[in-house]
């Protein structure tokens, strides 16, 4: 049987570039000086069962930053992490349970830099057995999976616009069912699919 992770792990062998909020929308100027936060984002896979699974939240709409959306567990890096991947696996551990014990990370893909002000470093990871999801209060509202083969198929993905401060910006979507999955999330997740197609 072909490895369902065999795709992911072409994507992170890849030869590859940084992507941004700002992928679609070249006509945007940021300031050179500007300082971006470091982040670290777990995107967690699950391969026990027929086919290979991708976890995602759905943040609370109660949050400062993008509130509602859909997400990858993680946050910014803290003084008491050791690395961004610490900090990756330490938020995917309070946002949804993932003992860090049950994750081999497997390497990381390119940053992204969101409208926010973070520049976010993708963690992929196999979870190595199942588990029971539990949401953080307050921060996540739910813990959803997606088959892999969905995000990494080029062809499921789309481009659409919103007003956003005056003026359009475009961005990539790949929904699922009752999930919009959008923005950084559906930008980062993007890059994976065509550089796993093109490797």
């Amino acid at each position: 049987m072909d490895d369902p992770l065999q795709p992911v792990l072409a994507a992170l062998m890849a030869a590859r570039v940084a992507s941004s909020d700002y992928d679609l929308n070249p006509d945007t100027v940021l300031p050179e000086d500007r300082r971006l936060r470091p982040a670290g984002v777990l995107v967690p896979i699950l391969c026990t069962g027929p086919e290979a699974r991708l976890y995602l939240t759905k943040r609370s709409s109660a949050l400062k930053h993008h509130p509602g959306q859909i997400a990858f567990p993680g946050g910014k890096q803290d003084d008491g992490d050791a690395d961004i991947t610490a900090a990756a696996l330490r938020e995917a551990e309070e946002e949804i349970g993932l003992d860090r014990g049950n994750v081999e990370v497997l390497g990381l893909l390119p940053t992204h830099e969101t409208v926010t002000g973070f520049d976010v470093t993708p963690v992929v990871a196999r979870i190595r057995a199942p588990f029971d999801p539990i949401p953080e209060r307050g921060e996540v509202d739910e813990v959803f999976d997606v088959p892999l083969s969905h995000v990494l198929t080029s062809s499921r993905y789309s481009v659409q616009a919103r007003r956003w401060r005056g003026s359009w910006r475009k961005y990539y979507t790949v929904p699922f069912g009752p999930y919009y999955i959008w923005g950084a999330t559906a930008r980062i997740l993007r890059a994976m699919a065509d550089a796993s197609e093109t490797a």
